[in-house]
This record gives structure tokens, sequence and C-alpha cells, in this order.
């Protein structure tokens, strides 16, 4: 997920105007929430969550792929 450095806003800004946030998520995408001038929530719209949740069978795939590769020699000998 890519953030926007434009999308930074301060926990008590969050609090006071929240319909600011939900406009900010609706126009430039998720909106990370900073306390103590360190990222602490993100704020994203709910159907992008459901996608982000979800990995891709490719990407699965792929992931299965390079451990296979890394581990090879392990898995030779496990399977005699």
């Amino acid at each position: 997920m890519n953030i926007n450095t434009d999308n930074l806003i301060s926990i008590t800004e969050a609090n006071q105007n929240f319909s600011k946030v939900a406009r900010m998520v609706d126009e430039k995408g998720p909106v990370v929430i900073l306390k103590n001038n360190s990222p602490r929530y993100i704020l994203i719209d709910f159907d992008d969550a459901e996608s982000e949740q979800v990995a891709s069978n490719e990407d699965v795939l792929d992931i299965s792929k390079r451990i296979i590769a890394k581990n090879r020699t392990a898995y030779e000998v496990l399977a005699k």
C-alpha cells in the first residue's frame, strides 16, 4: 500500500475534524493518523481494505516458488 505524504494528520486534528479526514480519504486515498509524531493509525476506504486483505493467487504462487527455491536442498533431503 502506498501512502501519500500529504495524507498525514495529527490525532488531535483527526479527532476535532473527522469529516475532513474522511474527505481526504475519498479524494486522495489512505490517511495516516499520527500520535506523538509517529504513524499510529491508518484510515482507508472500506472497499480498499477488503482488497488489501486478500492476496492474489499470483502473489501466493510467486511466494511459494521463492520459498521452494530457497529451501530446495532441505526439501530434497526430507523427500528421501
